[in-house]
C-alpha cells in the first residue's frame, strides 16, 4: 500500500519532530503483507473515508483497532476500502466535502482514544 506522501526515514523523522520516538511505524511490502499481518495480530482494519455508511459517533472501537486513511484527494482504492472491517465518516456539513487528512486524523484517534480509555489525564 503506498503512501501518499514521502516516508522515508529522513522525511518521517523531519515530519514528526519530537514525537516520532513514540510512534511505531511499520513498512509492509504490500497491502496483502499489511492485511495479513492485521489479520495475525487480531486487529480490525477501521478505514476513514467520506464513503463510511457509519458516522464516527456512532462506531464502536476496539483497543487493538488499526485506523486507516487514504490519500486527501482520491481516498483509498476499491480492493483496500473492500477489505476494512469497519468504514466510518466524520460528519460533516452540507457543501462540504471533507476535512484534512491530519485534522480528520486526529478527531477519530482521539475518539478511538476516548472509547477505548487511552487518553492522557
Amino acid at each position: 500500500m503506498p503512501c501518499g506522501f514521502p516516508a522515508s526515514d529522513k522525511q518521517l523523522r523531519r515530519a514528526a519532530m519530537d514525537y516520532g520516538e513514540h510512534a511505531d511505524i511499520s513498512r509492509h511490502a504490500n497491502s496483502d503483507a499489511f492485511f495479513t499481518k492485521q489479520s495475525a495480530t487480531g486487529s480490525r482494519i477501521v478505514l476513514l473515508t467520506s464513503k463510511g455508511s457509519q458516522l464516527l459517533h456512532t462506531a464502536r472501537f476496539e483497543a487493538n483497532d488499526t485506523i486507516l486513511l487514504g490519500s486527501e484527494s482520491a481516498g483509498v482504492p476499491d480492493e483496500i476500502h473492500e477489505r476494512a472491517d469497519l468504514r466510518i465518516r466524520i460528519p460533516m456539513g452540507e457543501g462540504f466535502r471533507s476535512l484534512n487528512i491530519a485534522v480528520a486524523a486526529g478527531i477519530a484517534l482521539h475518539e478511538a482514544m476516548r472509547q477505548t480509555g487511552t487518553l492522557p489525564e
